[in-house]
């Protein structure tokens, strides 16, 4: 594997995606340690790595993008290696379940259609956003949860907790990505992308990250008040406080000057926030085990 290869393959941009499967985890009743941890490597070792050659593959970004300020020229071996990497989780995935594995060859279609040339959803501004939404959030939590508690599908749908929770996962999912895409504008022109985030223009993407973001913690608020404790609500806003607190930094310059859309900027709010929601929901998970 040539070093351009691996460094499209953006492993450590898995760190990113980690929210969703922490936050699975924190809120399961009966955690299967093995089908974690299995779970978690199959997703952020190989599926989602695979999911980002695939990306780049057919992509060809010449300008910053996820995880990667200067990405090397894509060689043709990329594609061979981000379907192996597909493979190797999908087989790691059957040790957990059948239908785990399912789920994620599901996720794996998903992300294909999202970036393949022949039907890209992610030149449509409201199917690549539902597709990023629903499947890296509801879709992806809910195969994580019914892994983690070697749950089957029809028991999942009749848990009205665990529901909402996936629903959330999606929402946050709904308000945060197309704040990735604020820096990328000129590229996806180039390629007649038309995202969300174009339509709508810098500025209008930071009005737009702020309402849905405000009805999310609204709507995670009611969920840990309703099936958890008034303390977690509360500690879920605390841990979040940085985030905001930073996203208004940055929309104060973005309103002052547009060029502060850019990746440096971009890459220190997701940091922020997935460390801000993995360090809650790891709190959480170590509450809950406790019996606290």
């Amino acid at each position: 594997m040539k070093k351009s290869t691996l460094l499209h393959l953006r492993i450590p941009f898995s760190f990113f995606l980690m929210p969703m499967f922490c936050f699975a985890v924190s809120v399961s009743q009966n955690v299967n340690i093995a089908n974690t941890l299995l779970a978690f490597f199959a997703l952020h070792l190989f599926v989602y790595p695979a999911s980002n050659g695939f990306n780049s593959y057919y992509d060809r970004d010449e300008g910053s993008i996820g995880g990667l300020e200067n990405p090397p020229k894509v060689e043709p071996e990329l594609l061979f290696f981000s379907l192996l990497f597909d493979v190797i989780g999908l087989i790691m995935a059957l040790f957990v379940s059948l239908e785990f594995a399912l789920d994620l060859l599901l996720y794996g279609l998903v992300s294909k259609a999202y970036s393949h040339s022949k039907i890209r959803l992610k030149k449509y501004p409201v199917a690549g956003l539902l597709s990023v939404a629903i499947f890296q959030g509801g879709f992806i939590f809910s195969a994580v949860y019914m892994a983690v508690n070697e749950m089957l599908t029809e028991a999942f749908y009749v848990d009205n907790q665990a529901k909402l929770a996936a629903s959330l996962s999606s929402f946050l999912l709904l308000a945060s990505y197309p704040m990735t895409q604020v820096y990328q504008h000129e590229e996806d022109a180039k390629r007649g992308d038309l995202t969300l985030s174009r339509i709508l223009g810098i500025r209008g993407t930071f009005i737009y990250t702020a309402i849905i973001f405000a009805l999310a913690t609204a709507g995670f608020a009611y969920y840990f008040q309703t099936y958890h404790q008034f303390r977690d609500m509360i500690l879920f806003q605390v841990c979040l406080l940085p985030v905001l607190l930073f996203f208004l930094y940055w929309f104060r310059l973005v309103f002052i000057d547009e060029k502060n859309a850019n990746f440096k900027n971009t890459m220190r709010l997701n940091m922020l926030s997935s460390v801000c929601l993995n360090v809650f929901f790891v709190i959480l998970f170590v509450l809950k085990q406790m019996n606290l």
